[in-house]
């Protein structure tokens, strides 16, 4: 009885001893496998290589994409692996050249305007100035000589409180106070500002550019005894006073100029002191950065 109740080694559920060598073996076998296939993936050919530089350099030389044109490096290398020899590299390389070739013809738009697009900004960099440019830097640069011409006339003639000159982004600015051209409340020019308006309708005359002459005044209204009604009419009269004078005493072109009266809705100073409202009062010869329109 003892012998037939006697168990089969191996069939009381437990394993041999060596069942870990089979994992073990398992996993050996996989990482050789996997170091197998990574060193297949890492092999370089020479052949898909030179391939790949050919295609490169012609690609870079004509300026145009590798893709473009539906042939070019992945082209070659279809032809290579189809035909492993010296006439697939041939073959190769004739369709790299054929990317390049398709590109200089200007088959593919997108290749075309990359490529000359450098070129183009060069080229761009390399012409000439238009002649509009140019009338422009001729402009500017006289613009320069008049500022520099009228601050040398106020300084010879201390007319420093009397005529002030600034470069604006408009244009070069020509402030002339009202006591040095009108008397108090008046629009008439007075005599002794003849001399310096005659030398600027002088400069004017050469300028080439238009002209805004702006009247100015404080806040404070017109006298009860005064022909103007507001500032506004006195701020535009004293303008086209100026302007009158450049047109008929000096004959000046009058479509190089324009005039316009502000009253006190532009003042450059504070008007609740003596002194700011003494600076508002003022006419603006303005000579603007624009060129006329040729006929």
């Amino acid at each position: 009885m003892r012998q037939r109740n006697r168990r089969v080694p191996g069939l009381d559920g437990h394993e041999p001893r060596d069942r870990w060598m089979i994992t073990y073996a398992d996993l050996i076998t996989l990482l050789l496998i996997f170091f197998v296939v990574m060193y297949a993936m890492s092999s370089l050919d020479t052949e898909k290589y030179k391939i790949v530089t050919g295609s490169l350099s012609e690609t870079f030389r004509s300026g145009n994409p590798v893709l473009e044109g539906g042939s070019g490096v992945l082209d070659g290398e279809d032809g290579s692996q189809d035909t492993p020899t010296a006439g697939g590299q041939n073959e190769g390389s004739n369709s790299g050249n054929g990317a390049a070739d398709s590109g200089n013809d200007g088959t593919g738009n997108t290749g075309t305007g990359s490529g000359t697009a450098p070129s183009a900004e060069g080229q761009d960099g390399d012409q000439p100035p238009s002649a509009r440019e140019l009338a422009f830097r001729e402009q500017e640069a006289k613009l320069n000589a008049l500022m520099d011409v009228i601050t040398t006339y106020v300084e010879d003639n201390n007319l420093g409180d009397q005529i002030f000159v600034a470069d604006k982004p408009q244009g070069i600015a020509i402030t002339l106070s009202d006591r040095f051209l009108f008397d108090a409340g008046r629009a008439e020019l007075k005599p002794p500002a003849f001399p310096a308006l005659r030398q600027l309708s002088g400069l004017f005359s050469g300028i080439g550019a238009s002209i805004s002459i702006e009247g100015h005044t404080d806040n404070t209204p017109v006298s009860a005894g005064s022909q103007y009604n507001d500032n506004w009419e006195l701020s535009g009269d004293r303008a086209l006073s100026v302007l009158r004078f450049f047109l008929d005493n000096e004959g000046l072109d009058p479509g190089t100029f324009q005039y316009a009266g502000y009253a006190d809705t532009r003042p450059a100073y504070d008007n609740s002191t003596a002194e700011g409202r003494q600076k508002n009062r003022r006419v603006e010869l303005i000579v603007l950065r624009q060129l006329q329109e040729e006929e």
